[in-house]
């Protein structure tokens, strides 16, 4: 389970600035882990199933690409539920290196998969990849990045470029990267995905209060933030927010800062993706598409992106 600390100094920033922010990344202690987990499982959130379902379809098509000794590098592995799929499945991976910020969940992960592929060989990196990032040596011939469930979404799109342009520069020519993005849709379908109907991305989202609350001493009104979760056509992408109902003023860290009635206060953002703005980001980042696997209402792909230059 990957926790993030709360920084006071990163908290402050965003909620000092105007509008208010609050990173991501604080969604994701014991419980917001928890409640993640659970949207995953929601009829209204079609990612997870979907992508997994195009890698499972897919395996004909990725074992052709992989043709000879691999090592699979994935980023943000967590329980690696989805790369269970490529390791029972491709045969020509012969090691697999999760990297997670969670040293402890790290650990796990590494443990069970190597008891339960013993011809793999499994080394964890306990690492921010989205930092340059040095792998341990491996006896392959090709090296494969998977980074699956359309986190890249989450970035901003320089940010996107950065982020790909720094694993291209660990790769080689003929390595590939394993893209997952959600894809550009009817915006009546992506927005349900952030906002259900049994209300568990609203308690996702405003977990954050109470997680603000326990570790600053904040003593927020948890009852006076609600959900909020649309489709911003012009920026592409679904942007999720906290509304204030009352007015209320901070306690404990960065006592004083207020917030107003009706306030909204940005806590995530997701970007959705059409073919070209596939091609765009990865061209911009230094690959070549060699393919695009999605399912049939194209609400989701895998992308395979190739570093140019193999003979």
């Amino acid at each position: 389970m990957r926790i993030e600390k709360v920084s006071q100094h990163g908290m402050l920033q965003g909620l000092m600035s105007e509008p208010k922010t609050i990173s991501a990344k604080y969604f994701y202690d014991e419980r917001g882990s928890a409640l993640f987990e659970a949207i995953t499982a929601l009829p209204e959130y079609y990612q997870t199933r979907t992508e997994a379902s195009i890698l499972e379809a897919s395996l004909p098509k990725l074992a052709s690409y992989m043709d000879r000794p691999v090592t699979l590098i994935e980023y943000g592995s967590g329980s690696s539920a989805k790369t269970r799929i490529l390791l029972e499945h491709l045969s020509n991976v012969n090691t697999y290196i999760p990297i997670d910020i969670s040293e402890e969940f790290l650990a796990q992960t590494v443990q069970q998969l190597s008891l339960d592929f013993p011809a793999i060989r499994v080394t964890g990196v306990s690492a921010d990849y989205t930092l340059p990032i040095t792998l341990p040596p491996s006896q392959s011939e090709k090296r494969v990045v998977f980074f699956p469930g359309s986190t890249i979404g989450n970035f901003e799109p320089d940010e996107a470029k950065a982020f790909l342009a720094n694993s291209r520069h660990m790769l080689h020519a003929g390595d590939l990267f394993l893209l997952g993005v959600d894809r550009k849709k009817d915006v009546s379908v992506v927005e349900a995905a952030y906002d259900d109907s049994a209300g568990v991305t609203a308690a996702f989202n405003k977990n954050v209060i109470a997680r603000l609350n326990r570790e600053t001493g904040a003593k927020l009104d948890e009852s006076a933030f609600s959900h909020v979760a649309f489709y911003n056509k012009r920026k592409g992408r679904i942007e999720m927010h906290l509304k204030v109902r009352s007015d209320q003023d901070m306690q404990g860290l960065g006592a004083g800062i207020q917030f107003s009635e009706g306030e909204l206060i940005h806590t995530e953002n997701s970007y959705k993706f059409d073919e070209s703005d596939i091609h765009e980001l990865a061209v911009a980042a230094g690959f070549t598409v060699r393919e695009i696997l999605s399912d049939e209402k194209e609400y989701f792909s895998v992308c395979v992106l190739e570093v140019p230059g193999a003979e």
